[in-house]
């Protein structure tokens, strides 16, 4: 049974027709109608990569269930460059794309520079046995981290709508692109439904499989 033929199934507790293996509109129905709860009866568990920037922010999607690298126990290895987008004097959460080249390079540099120093004395500290709960905070918000994120298709459905949204900070975002490429994959009869068609793919910064 497929996990899209699973929520079919749940959906048809109170049927005589609970093991119909045609689901597709039933579940076409269910979104038009907002069933929402049978949307519940399946997980979905993708693995993300980002950084200490961008992980609180994956975080407060309180409907989900996760697991993250911890720096109190591992020791933090790499790091990632962002590219500079000047601030919106209109909208303090949005950024634009049109900032200079020479001024990219700078950004991209200055944080080349921060990172190197900073990874420096963290390991400097670790090596004088100072706990990696207390180094950590000698890192950067660039820090990489790894986490799992688990959610029903319900949660993933209403995370998609949001951070996929041109209002989130493009690094969510794209971790939001990437993961409803493998929710359309799992789930093709929900993704029509919802009309979210597979984009081009790109090279990002931020992963999520």
């Amino acid at each position: 049974m497929t996990p899209e033929g699973l929520m079919a199934y749940c959906a048809r507790v109170s049927s005589p027709n609970q093991e119909n293996p045609d689901y597709a509109k039933l579940l076409r129905f269910c979104i038009r109608e907002k069933h929402w709860s049978i949307f519940e009866m399946v997980d979905m568990t993708v693995e993300i990569t980002t950084t200490r920037a961008i992980a609180p922010q994956i975080l407060r999607h309180r409907s989900f269930s996760f697991q993250e690298f911890s720096q109190r126990y591992a020791k933090a290895v790499s790091y990632e460059t962002y590219e500079a987008r000047r601030q919106d004097a209109k909208n303090r959460q949005n950024s634009l794309d049109d900032v200079d080249e020479s001024t990219k390079a700078w950004f991209k540099s200055a944080q080349e520079e921060v990172a190197a120093l900073a990874f420096k004395r963290y390991e400097e500290a670790l090596e004088k046995g100072i706990a990696k709960e207390c180094a950590r905070v000698l890192l950067p918000l660039n820090t990489e981290t790894r986490l799992y994120m688990k959610g029903s298709v319900r949660s993933w459905i209403h995370y998609l709508q949001v951070r996929c949204d041109p209002a989130t900070q493009k690094e969510h975002r794209d971790i939001a692109n990437a993961i409803r490429e493998i929710f359309i994959e799992q789930f093709p009869t929900v993704a029509e439904a919802l009309e979210w068609k597979k984009q081009e793919p790109a090279v990002v910064p931020h992963s999520a499989q």
